[in-house]
C-alpha cells in the first residue's frame, strides 16, 4: 500500500537534469501528478511537451526557481505537494568550497525550511551520492553502510587556498556528504511531519528520458564520449560501481511510497566496472566501430556495499525486478541513441 495517494503532486527539484527527468517520468507512471523546479522556463519547456504527449494535460508542471540558495526560494514551489524530492544542487564543478559547498547546503535548507510550512508533505527524499560516503578503493577493502561519510574529501576541500581546478572532485564529494549530513541533522533537530530518506547512486547509466533534448551532461556522458569520440575518461571514472538511471528513479519512487523505508539510506549501487568492460560492450554492439586500446593494470574497486541488497529487494518487491539493472544493459541503453 503507498503511504501517499495517487494523483496528488510530488516536487522535484532540477527536474530537466538527467536523473531528475527520469524520476519525474516514474512518479508519473506510478501515478503521481509532479511540479518539477527549473532555473527558467525555458529550461524545461521541453518538460512539459514530452510529459503532455506521454501523459496527458494536468499531470505535470513547471515551477521557476532562479537561484535555490536565495532565502524563501522554494516557499511558492512546495504549495500543495505531499512529497519533496530534492536532486538540484551546484554542478558546477568549480575548486571554491566557499562557493559550490554553500549553495547546494543554503538551497537545501532553503527547501527543507519550506517544507515544514506545508502540512501536507509526508515525504521528503534527498537524491544523495556515492562521493557522500568514499571515493572507490582500489587497493584496500573499505565497508561502506549507512554510516559511512566522506570526511576525508570534506576536509581536503575546505583546506586553505589557493583553490586549484584539481580540488573540485573533492569539493563537490563534500558538498554532497555535508548536504546530506545536513539532511539529517535539520530532521533529527526539527522533527518535521515528514519523515526524510537519501537514495544513494554511483555512476550513472542508462538511457536518456528524451535524446535531442537532452544532453549527455552526467556521467552516461562518458560512455557516449568513448564511442563517438574516443574519450579516454580512466581518470575521471576509475573502476568503481555503476548505477542504471532506472533503478535510481524507481528508488526514489519507492523512497516515497513504501511506508517500511522511513529514515534510511538506499544505496542504489549495482554492479564494478571498469573502462575496458565498457570497451567490450561497445566493441559487441559495434564491430566496425574504431575504439580507443584497453588500459592496463586496472584495479577493480574493494569497496564492499554492506546494504546493497536492501536497495535490490525493494526494487524486486515493488517492481518485480530480478535485482538491479546489469552494466551490459545499461551501457547498451546509454549509447543506444548514437548507434
Amino acid at each position: 500500500m503507498s503511504l501517499i495517494p495517487q494523483r496528488l503532486w510530488v516536487l522535484v527539484t532540477g527536474a530537466n537534469g538527467y536523473l531528475a527527468s527520469h524520476i519525474v517520468d516514474q512518479l508519473l507512471l506510478a501515478g503521481f501528478n509532479v511540479r518539477g523546479t527549473v532555473r527558467t522556463i525555458p529550461k524545461g519547456n521541453w518538460l512539459v511537451e514530452y510529459f503532455v504527449k506521454k501523459f496527458g494535460l494536468g499531470r505535470f508542471e513547471l515551477a521557476e526557481v532562479p537561484d535555490m540558495a536565495a532565502a524563501g526560494a522554494f516557499q511558492t514551489a512546495v504549495k500543495g505537494v505531499s512529497a519533496v524530492v530534492h536532486t538540484a544542487c551546484d554542478m558546477s564543478f568549480g575548486p571554491d568550497p566557499n562557493v559550490v559547498i554553500n549553495n547546494t547546503l543554503n538551497g537545501t535548507l532553503a527547501l527543507l525550511r519550506a517544507s515544514t510550512t506545508e502540512s501536507l508533505i509526508k515525504r521528503f527524499v534527498l537524491t544523495s551520492s556515492a562521493a557522500a560516503c568514499a571515493w572507490p578503493s582500489p587497493d584496500t577493502p573499505v565497508d561502506i553502510d549507512e554510516n559511512s561519510w566522506h570526511t576525508a574529501a570534506v576536509e581536503r576541500a575546505w583546506a586553505p587556498a589557493p583553490y586549484e581546478p584539481a580540488r573540485a572532485w573533492d569539493v563537490y564529494a563534500a558538498s554532497k556528504t555535508q548536504q546530506e549530513q545536513a539532511v539529517w541533522a535539520f530532521a533529527r533537530d526539527n522533527k518535521p511531519q515528514f519523515v526524510v530518506n537519501s537514495v544513494i547512486p554511483n555512476t550513472l547509466f542508462g538511457s536518456l528520458l528524451a535524446p535531442g533534448k537532452q544532453d549527455n551532461t552526467s556521467t552516461n556522458g562518458f560512455v557516449t564520449g568513448i564511442y563517438q569520440v574516443g574519450w579516454d575518461v580512466v581518470g575521471m571514472i576509475p573502476p568503481q560501481y555503476h548505477s542504471d538511471v532506472h533503478d535510481i528513479a524507481r528508488l526514489h519512487v519507492i523512497a516515497i511510497t513504501d511506508p517500511d523505508v522511513a529514515n534510511e539510506r538506499l544505496f542504489g549501487y549495482a554492479d564494478k566496472y571498469d573502462y575496458n568492460q565498457v570497451l567490450q560492450i561497445l566493441r559487441r554492439l559495434s564491430p566496425d566501430h574504431k575504439f580507443p586500446a584497453d588500459k592496463p593494470g586496472l584495479k577493480a574497486d574493494q569497496s564492499r556495499i554492506l546494504r546493497r541488497g536492501r536497495a535490490e529487494d525493494l526494487l524486486r518487491r515493488h517492481y518485480g525486478q530480478d535485482g538491479f539493472v546489469g552494466l551490459v544493459e545499461s551501457v547498451e541503453e546509454t549509447v543506444r541513441h548514437v548507434l
